[in-house]
């Protein structure tokens, strides 16, 4: 495919999605339409309809058009290319510009500027403070790659070498100690020895710091509950021998969890949530719950425009209820881990004061907040236990 012809690509799967079809569907959908593109064409297209994603609102008003095609026409203005060597209708070219296209010069301000939904900024403002604006821009980026590697069977400089012999360049990373940034060549990690092998994983730099802030003994008996594919109960199964059991609401997404923990030397028992976790009390519950994913719009835009109020009040309800039910699950001196992966107040600080206000023989040990401009995706961490006698 020219690149124009990716272009054109871009814009007839963003039209579908804003149709309200998912934007990874539309992306298939395309691709099984269309078995002429390789490999590099259906990159460079996914590319494009991600980072159109990212700056939807802002390319939306530098395009002239809440379509494919005015968002792409002002992702090109955003990036400073010459949109007449593209837009030529010529071959599959997208169609020429008509006048008033080539006449249109709004630039976008304010929220439309930072890409942030206008009903969704206030609280955005509240959480982040001075950090907001430079968090909306930070989203409007694509996210690094990071692995994490697996201490079971590696290191860090060994990782990096084992990815070195297969042309792929890793650097550690600040955020945590098992973190690697993939800085050239991320497209081969999923095809490489070192990730087959199991010796890294791919895994957000800062879900990584929040494994490093739960405490983990030699022994413990640990329950990860909203366990989703298990990025985060196979990082503590890196850390310590222990007894680890992952549950999920919707065991689907736990499915790959067996052949991953395979591959990383882990052992985690996969608890079906018809059978539930039983009687036994543990020593540390994880609860990664179900939230806005804020912190990581920039690797999942289309949430960023889809998701509403309702929805958040929705999942604000959610939380809580998870909060209170695994509260019963943690033994007399276990630690009970909230985490997020948003920047909202409203799904971190105001849940924890919540649970404390209805709970009170819980006190809350520690809090930690995590945003895009320390490198990684925004997480929340919070560790609570019960009152000591």
């Amino acid at each position: 495919m020219q690149p124009a012809a990716r272009l054109s690509a871009a814009i007839e799967i963003l039209d579908d999605i804003l149709d309200d079809t998912a934007a990874e569907k539309a992306l298939t959908n395309w691709a099984r339409r269309s078995r002429f593109a390789g490999s590099k064409d259906r990159a460079a297209v996914r590319d494009h309809v991600f980072d159109a994603l990212r700056c939807k609102r802002s390319f939306a008003t530098l395009g002239g058009a809440q379509t494919g095609r005015g968002i792409v026409l002002g992702l090109m203005r955003a990036q400073g290319l010459v949109i007449d060597a593209m837009f030529t209708g010529d071959g599959h070219a997208p169609a020429a510009l008509s006048e008033e296209e080539a006449a249109h010069s709004a630039v976008p301000e304010g929220n439309a500027a930072l890409n942030c939904p206008d009903w969704i900024a206030p609280a955005l403002q509240a959480s982040l403070g001075d950090d907001f604006e430079a968090t909306c821009h930070a989203l409007q980026h694509r996210a690094p790659v990071f692995l994490r590697v697996n201490t079971r069977k590696s290191n860090r400089e060994q990782a990096i070498a084992a990815l070195a012999v297969e042309n792929i360049v890793a650097v550690p990373h600040a955020l945590s100690e098992t973190a690697l940034e993939v800085t050239e060549n991320p497209r081969r990690v999923h095809l490489s020895t070192p990730y087959l092998d199991g010796l890294v994983e791919l895994q957000d730099a800062a879900s990584q710091a929040v494994v490093d802030l739960l405490p983990i003994n030699e022994g413990s008996r640990v329950l990860d509950y909203c366990a989703g594919g298990g990025g985060k109960v196979l990082a503590m199964a890196a850390r310590h021998s222990a007894e680890y059991f992952a549950h999920d609401a919707n065991s689907l997404r736990m499915k790959d969890l067996p052949e991953r923990a395979e591959r990383a030397g882990a052992a985690i028992a996969v608890l079906e949530p018809e059978a539930g976790v039983g009687p036994a009390k543990f020593d540390l519950v994880l609860c990664d719950v179900p939230c806005s994913g804020s912190g990581a719009w920039r690797r999942s835009p289309a949430g960023k425009w889809a998701f509403d109020q309702d929805q958040l009040d929705e999942l604000r309800k959610v939380q809580a209820e998870i909060l209170a039910m695994t509260a019963d699950m943690v033994g007399p001196d276990g630690v009970l881990a909230y985490t997020t992966c948003s920047l909202l107040d409203a799904e971190n600080t105001d849940q924890i004061t919540g649970f404390l206000a209805a709970h009170s023989g819980w006190e809350c040990l520690s809090k930690h907040r995590f945003t895009p401009l320390d490198g990684g995706d925004g997480f929340f961490c919070a560790l609570l236990t019960r009152v000591k006698a």
